[in-house]
């Protein structure tokens, strides 16, 4: 992967990850954990687009489809935790 598709790949989960804190509301300590789903779960969502041969909507080296589809599945999920008092 090139700097340009890291520096992409970084700044897309880190919107995906303040945008959804804005949607959902909360502290700072919502604020970095939704921060660090979105990134954990675009670079699980792309490898595991990269590991299946999934080459849909691929921009670049970045497999954006499936990182896109990891990062909101992980939002959720961690969402879904945070409300139920699991990792508040």
């Amino acid at each position: 992967m090139t700097t340009a598709t890291l520096l992409l790949s970084f700044t897309l989960a880190t919107l995906y990850g303040a945008g959804f804190h804005l949607w959902q509301g909360g502290g700072a300590k919502k604020l970095a954990l939704f921060l660090l789903v979105g990134w954990l779960g675009f670079a699980l969502g792309h490898w595991v687009g990269n590991a299946l041969g999934i080459r849909i909507m691929m921009v670049g080296a970045l497999n954006w489809l499936t990182a896109t589809l990891g990062s909101a599945l992980a939002l959720f999920a961690a969402r879904w935790l945070a409300t139920s008092d699991m990792l508040a």
